[in-house]
C-alpha cells in the first residue's frame, strides 16, 4: 500500500536541501536516510533521502543527486510516497495510521449506525472524524478517547458514545431549573441595562 508521508516545500539554502510538510506520525522511520520515496508527479521520482535535520522547527531533506538550489526549488510541491505493509500498525497500541480507519462504520454503544468514515482531519489540538451519514450529510467526530470507546479493525467498526448535540441537534439542558436560573440571570441583566 502506497502513502503520502510528506509534501516538498522550498528551498532552503544554496545547497540542496527543501523544507518539508511532513504527513506521517512516524517521520524518523518513513523520511529517514537511505529510504526510497516515490512521487506524485512520477517523473521527479523516485527520490532517496541522503540527509535530514531539523531546523526552526521544520524537517530539512536533501535527495541524493540533488545538490543546488535550482535543483531542489524543482522538486516544490513534490508529494513523497512511502510503501507500507498494509497490516502494519504502529508501536502503540491505542494508535492507527489513516488508512486503517478509513471507511470504519461509525456506530453507538448499542449497535445504532451513525456512519462512515471518509476522512480523517489532523488539527493542532486534536484529530476528527468526518463521518458521511446514511442521508449523506456530514458530522465531525472528535477521535478522543472519550468520545471513541473502540476501534475494532477486525469488525471494521469505531463505537462512539457522543455528548448530547454532536451527531444530533437534540441537546440536553441539565435540568429545568438550570434553565430558569439563566432566563432570570438573563431578565435581571436587562432590566440593569436600561436603568
Amino acid at each position: 500500500m502506497q502513502l503520502v508521508v510528506a509534501r516538498i516545500g522550498r528551498a532552503h539554502g544554496i545547497k540542496g536541501e527543501v523544507t518539508v510538510e511532513v504527513r506521517t506520525d512516524e517521520p524518523e522511520l518513513r523520511l529517514a536516510p537511505g529510504a526510497v520515496l516515490a512521487t506524485d508527479p512520477a517523473s521527479t521520482g523516485p527520490l532517496t533521502i541522503e540527509t535530514g535535520r531539523v531546523h526552526s522547527g521544520r524537517l530539512l531533506l536533501r535527495f541524493e543527486g540533488v545538490r543546488d538550489r535550482n535543483a531542489a526549488e524543482a522538486l516544490r510541491n513534490t508529494l513523497l510516497i512511502a510503501d507500507v505493509d498494509p497490516d502494519e500498525r504502529p508501536e502503540e497500541p491505542d494508535e492507527y495510521y489513516d488508512h486503517q480507519l478509513m471507511d470504519l462504520d461509525v456506530v453507538l454503544a448499542d449497535g445504532t449506525e451513525v456512519g462512515r468514515i471518509t476522512e480523517i482531519s489532523h488539527l493542532p489540538s486534536q484529530d476528527l472524524f468526518v463521518v458521511e451519514r446514511p442521508d449523506g450529510s456530514e458530522v465531525m467526530i472528535p477521535f478522543v478517547e472519550e468520545i471513541v470507546t473502540d476501534i475494532d479493525l477486525d469488525e471494521q467498526k469505531a463505537i462512539i458514545t457522543p455528548p448530547p448535540g454532536l451527531i444530533d441537534d437534540r441537546a440536553e439542558v441539565a435540568s429545568s431549573r438550570d434553565a430558569a436560573d439563566s432566563k432570570e440571570a438573563a431578565g435581571s441583566k436587562d432590566a440593569g441595562d436600561q436603568g
